[in-house]
Parts: structure tokens; sequence; C-alpha cells
């Protein structure tokens, strides 16, 4: 347990967010801010491992980095749905001081089969529900338990859920609109989006609190919409219900993620800062 009484010194300043010496884990560091993360994980000095199960991917993402930060970045395959995968990885990687649970799964449904929109809650397959919250949300939970665990015993690291400005509003499902479809068959953002970000920040405030006399800090980040080449109509109506009228670019959350994973933040935990633009204080 640590002493409160006599914390340990922290740095202060822009020393605070050096993290040479540490080892940061990535989940789906494959996906869109994946690389982004680890960039500014290892632009700080710290050694970085990339995870995901798509390893052509991943191994691209991890030469990309490579070029700008050599020696400091690996890769490993990883199901984040899988304890044994998980364990084997934390048994090949040793200690890891900084976790980022990013894993998620961008729902896509093939409509060729047939008129229904399966986007819809009432159409929902309840296989795509059991997998995308196993990835999404009992991932994050499956890394915590045993990368967390191993943080608590020696006192000391920093987990960091990836969430969204959805964990806090509900989708406006009419960014969705494709024109000339009968509204029982226009897309929508699934339910599993909502409620694995809404439950990412849940999880975050209990192992906070769980973990707190053991020197382990989680806290998550719920980024607003990134472009990603995204058709001009979204990105026109999104900007609309932003206040600083844009979508957000890929190393805008860069500077967050430094300070959320370094001793920068040392008095922070539980909480969800949300960077979206402005858009959810209308």
């Amino acid at each position: 347990m640590v002493d409160s009484a006599s914390p340990s010194p922290q740095p202060f300043g822009l020393a605070a967010f050096d993290l040479t010496g540490k080892t940061a884990l990535i989940t789906g560091a494959a996906g869109l801010l994946g690389l982004e993360h680890a960039a500014a994980l290892a632009e700080l000095g710290a050694r970085v491992i990339l995870t995901d199960l798509d390893l052509d991917r991943l191994g691209a993402v991890a030469s990309d980095l490579d070029v700008s930060h050599p020696g400091r970045v690996a890769a490993a395959k990883m199901d984040v749905t899988s304890s044994a995968s998980i364990a084997n990885v934390s048994d090949q990687c040793g200690p890891i001081d900084i976790l980022v649970n990013n894993a998620a799964i961008d729902p896509k449904f093939d409509r060729s089969s047939g008129s229904l929109e399966f986007s819809r809650l009432e159409h929902f397959p309840l296989a795509s529900w059991d997998h995308q919250i196993a990835v999404g949300l009992t991932g994050a939970f499956l890394c915590a338990q045993i990368f967390g665990r191993d943080m608590a015993g020696r006192g000391a690291g920093v987990i960091l859920n990836i969430a969204s400005d959805l964990s806090v509003i509900a989708p406006d499902q009419r960014l969705y609109h494709q024109e000339g479809l009968a509204d029982h068959a226009q897309p929508v953002k699934p339910v599993t989006y909502s409620v694995i970000k809404a439950g990412l920040v849940g999880l975050t405030r209990y192992l906070a609190a769980y973990w707190a006399d053991q020197g382990v800090r989680v806290n998550a980040l719920s980024p607003g919409g990134v472009f990603n080449g995204h058709d001009q109509a979204f990105v026109d109506r999104l900007s609309a219900l932003i206040p600083m009228r844009r979508m957000a670019q890929r190393p805008e959350y860069r500077a967050a993620v430094q300070f959320l994973c370094s001793s920068a933040s040392s008095y922070m935990t539980g909480q969800n800062i949300v960077i979206d633009g402005g858009r959810t204080i209308l």
C-alpha cells in the first residue's frame, strides 16, 4: 500500500512528461488512433509494445514508428478477448508500466442479403452485440485484470481507457442519414458503441478507486470525431454540431495521451477527459 502521507517524489514541469525507462502496451494498435497513441508515448522515451490481431497492419504500423523512434517499438499478436493470449504477451514482454486500452470493433454490416438495416436496434444481431462488447469492453477488463494486477503488485502503473464523446452523449443519428432510404432502412450508429464507451468510463472509475492505494492511476480519454477521409456531407453535418466547426485531426490527441500516461497527471485518477471541439457543451 502506498503511504499517502509521504508520497514518492514526483518530477514537475516538463520533466514530468519523461517516460524514459517505461514500457507502454497499446491494444488495437493497428487501428486508426493506435499509431498516434504509440507515437505520443515513444516521443517521450517510452518503449512501446503494439498489439493487435491484424499482424500485417500491425507490422506496417510498427515499421513506420520505428523509423522515427528506432529501438523503442515492438509488436505482438494479442487477442484481447482471450485471457490466455493476454497472459502470454505479459509473460513475453515483462512488466508493463502503461496500458492503453484502445481495442475496438468498427462495426460494418453486409446489406447484400436483404433489405434489413442491421445497425438499427430492432434488427441488431446478438452475435454482433456479443463480439463487439467482448472486444471493446470485456477486452479492456481482461487487460486491466492481468496487466493492472501486476502494476498493483509493484505499486505503480497507469491505465488509459480510450472512450469517446459518445460516452457522455447519445449519437445523433441524423449524421448517418442517407437520401432515398425509408426511415426503417436508415443506417445508425449501433447501440454497442455507446454501451461500450460508457462502460469504459464506468470501468475507469471502478479501477481508479479499487487500485488508488496501490499506486495505479486509471483515466479515460474521450475523443470526438476524427477525420479519416469521410464523405463531405457527413463532415459538414458533424461540423455543424461542433462549436469549433471541424472534426479532429489524428495527431491532436497526442498531447492528451502524453499528459494522462505520464507523471504530469500524477494527481489525477478516475477522470474522463473529453476532447471534442466543444460538442458536448451544447
